[in-house]
């Protein structure tokens, strides 16, 4: 696949100099970008309804397909840190479909969308509705696609349709945004066919040690009798969705579980996918032990739920400022800082002493032995209508009434100075700290300097984004395109008494707990359902609105206050609509629910700086492919083999479905494949050793598991190199020497 770019020019944008400055303007604060349910009774079928809809039977159908973009020289999504440029892959990133039709009425589905990326997005989903409908129509449409992300902080960047989030990745990265849209629609295609009957059953597990709260004293300044209800400060709760086939075996699951994508840190540049991908990987690989990763029949899917303020750092945020005298101590809890400054406070996870991706590994695991313990353990079965409903709301001074009937109204968005002090689990720059909430300027500098980036907020935008002290004006900042979304989409799915709420924006954990509750009441007080109804959330999905907190939240301003980019009233709003659309919910719901105007297709005026690959050079005397630095002889099970090759651009070739290694075992005469570059053991990496003369080198590693047969083997590097002048791009293959694992 060949990138699509799209340059800037001042004579079609008239930007320039402005879009220069405010480049280097911005890149500084992005360093924490994005660094950043469930009221689960006991369950049991609706009754009264089984006749009606075929005795709980439903038509299901379940795929997945690899969406993993450029895995070099493209910034990763999540950290917005401009040097985390990725430079290899670790894991491939997947989409995984899950179709539920009514069988009685098959017209009456939906389709579920669970994507290894940061957040779903809107010009992404809008590629993705336009080609599902082109293939199915009338069957997968806007009202019914969900596209929900994973939140993982370490896949590829620059699919995003708004401004601000591609800054880091040097604008809109089309060939990032055509490999998810690619393989989620074959996804989906793999799920439609193979729709079959089936039924669905829901259960639950509690998890206590896979995530922490990473803003305490924001979620003490909630009510203390509302507090008192719940034993923690963030949800432990799993919820999980089984899809079986007539005969009760087990065809694959949607789990929901609140754990930030960060076990994996700031400072890889390796694409992979978080804990939630490794979950998913544990889970299929262990049900279908022979089949490579991405080439399942199984389909295992780790959904993030109310994840604002979790963190899978579970041992903690310390300083880590050596020759200090706060060195190794916890940061300060208020602000998070050691010092005085953000930068030296880190969320430490469970393997730290190892390394993240131990850390990625164990929480991956811990989520895996919930999904276990659930799928083997007593659940309730679903039954009842298939339903959905969709609308947009434009939440830039979106006016509404509090229950207590007083009119208030959210803002054009705006990020607060806490925004560009981060989290634990990715501090800031600078002297941006979190919890200051001040109404004085916090640096007379950046008073200054604000103003170049974004236009200085009017009064009536200080007032109502109040208490939080404004940063960016992104409501207001429309060169060359829009910033900040400001029209979300707001979305229900329905089966049976199960009921997904999809959210725009990342709530935290109290802020999610209200939002189930009060959707929960709407649905019993209306009758749409009975009191085994189940409500889970289901985000960041369809449109990436950054944070929800609750008003109490708002005030502290940590992090996620600061990125509550739509003011206090942001729960209230959706808690408000989405009650509205309850009714649409009902098995006899009829009618379309007014809607506000679907947001500006921003993908068409993309600008992008990235340059796309020139040409590919082996060097004189060499060939693509060529072993530079080979393997050893003999290995054992914990060992790690490398090799390095003649390497070419793996720009040029994403290689979707299939591979950039393998490892090989000799048996009968034969070489077979036994690992991917999707197998968490191997690491592929790319590195440019000249850019003048278009050479590069890959190197290739397997840390051997255990229980791996003894044999011969070998490694694979499959590459594409760009040819000078004529721009073919030519596939080549380089193998290791043979080595054994005794």
């Amino acid at each position: 696949m060949s990138p699509v770019l799209f340059l800037p020019s001042c004579n079609v944008w008239g930007l320039g100099d402005v879009f220069a400055l405010a480049m280097k303007h911005v890149v500084w604060y992005l360093s924490a970008f994005c660094a950043s349910l469930n009221l689960f009774p006991d369950g049991g079928a609706i009754t009264g309804v089984q006749g009606q809809y075929n005795e709980g039977l439903y038509l299901l159908g379940l795929g997945t397909a690899d969406i993993t973009g450029p895995v070099v020289e493209t910034n990763m999504m999540g950290y917005a840190s401009l040097a985390q440029t990725d430079t290899g892959l670790h894991m491939r990133q997947h989409s995984r479909a899950y179709i539920v039709a009514d069988a009685s009425s098959p017209n009456d589905r939906i389709l579920f969308i669970n994507a290894d990326i940061a957040m779903g997005d809107t010009g992404v989903r809008r590629q993705i509705v336009n080609r599902l409908d082109a293939l199915y129509p009338g069957l997968y449409t806007n009202e019914n696609i969900a596209l929900v992300g994973t939140h993982q902080h370490s896949g590829v960047g620059g699919f995003l349709e708004n401004l601000l989030p591609q800054i880091t990745a040097l604008g809109y990265v089309n060939q990032t945004a055509q490999a998810i849209v690619d393989g989620t629609v074959l996804a989906v295609q793999r799920a439609h066919d193979s729709l079959s009957e089936g039924k669905l059953s829901v259960g639950n597990t509690t998890i206590v040690d896979a995530n922490r709260n990473r803003s305490p004293t924001a979620y003490l300044a909630n009510p203390e009798e509302e507090r008192a209800r719940y034993e923690y400060d963030q949800d432990k709760d799993m919820t999980l969705l089984r899809f079986d086939d007539t005969d009760s075996n087990a065809r694959g699951f949607l789990s929901f579980f609140a754990v930030h994508g960060t076990s994996i840190y700031e400072n890889n540049t390796l694409v992979s996918t978080d804990n939630k991908g490794m979950a998913a990987y544990l889970y299929e690989a262990e049900v279908e032990p022979d089949a490579m990763p991405g080439n399942v029949s199984f389909v295992a899917g780790f959904v993030q739920a109310n994840v604002g303020d979790t963190s899978p750092n579970t041992e903690g945020a310390f300083c880590e400022s050596p020759g200090k005298e706060y060195d190794g101590l916890p940061c300060e809890a208020d602000h998070s800082t050691c010092g005085g400054t953000v930068q030296d406070c880190h969320g430490r996870g469970p393997g730290f002493r190892i390394s993240d991706f131990e850390s990625n590994r164990i929480i991956g695991q811990k989520q895996y032995e919930g999904a276990r313990t659930i799928m083997d353990g007593a659940r309730s079965e679903v039954s009842g209508a298939v339903r959905s409903v969709h609308v947009y709301l434009n939440m830039a001074n979106n006016t509404f009434a509090l229950p207590n009937g007083t009119e208030v109204q959210t803002c054009p968005p705006a990020m607060g100075y806490a925004f560009a002090g981060g989290t634990t689990d990715g501090p800031g720059a600078f002297d941006f700290v979190q919890g200051d909430n001040s109404s004085d300027p916090q640096n007379p500098f950046w008073e200054i300097v604000k103003g170049a980036v974004s236009p200085y907020p009017s009064q009536a935008q200080i007032d109502c984004q109040y208490p939080k002290p404004i940063l960016l004006n992104t409501g207001y900042a429309e060169v060359p395109y829009r910033w900040s979304p400001h029209t979300v989409d707001i979305q229900m799915l329905r089966v049976g008494n199960f009921v997904m709420l999809i959210m725009p924006g990342e709530l935290t954990t109290m802020a999610g707990r209200r939002m189930r509750e009060a959707i929960r009441a709407e649905l019993i007080s209306s009758g749409v359902l009975g009191e085994d109804a189940y409500v889970v959330l289901a985000g960041p999905a369809n449109t990436y609105a950054h944070y929800v907190t609750t008003r109490e939240e708002y005030a502290i301003q940590r992090y996620e206050g600061g990125s509550t980019i739509f003011g206090q009233y942001t729960l209230e709003a959706y808690i408000n609509k989405y009650s509205s659309l309850v009714s649409y919910l009902a098995d006899d719901a009829s009618g379309t629910p007014e809607t506000d105007e679907a947001p500006p297709d921003l993908t068409k005026s993309a600008i992008s700086l990235q340059t796309g690959v020139v040409f590919d050079s082996a060097g004189i005397g060499r060939n693509f492919g060529d072993v530079l630095a080979d393997v050893g002889s003999s290995y054992s099970a914990g060992d790690t083999v490398s090799v390095q090759f003649v390497g070419a651009n793996p720009r040029n070739n994403l290689r979707l479905e299939q591979t950039f290694l393998s490892v090989d075992r000799l048996a009968s005469d034969q070489w077979s494949m036994v690992k991917t570059d999707s197998h968490p053991s191997t690491k592929f990496e790319w590195l440019r050793t000249s850019t003048l003369l278009g050479t590069s080198s890959v190197n290739i590693s397997w840390t051997i598991e255990d229980g791996a047969d003894a044999g011969t083997y070998r490694i694979a590097y499959f590459g594409d190199a760009k040819a000078p002048v004529t721009g073919t791009i030519s596939p080549f293959t380089g193998y290791s020497s043979t080595f054994t694992i005794v």
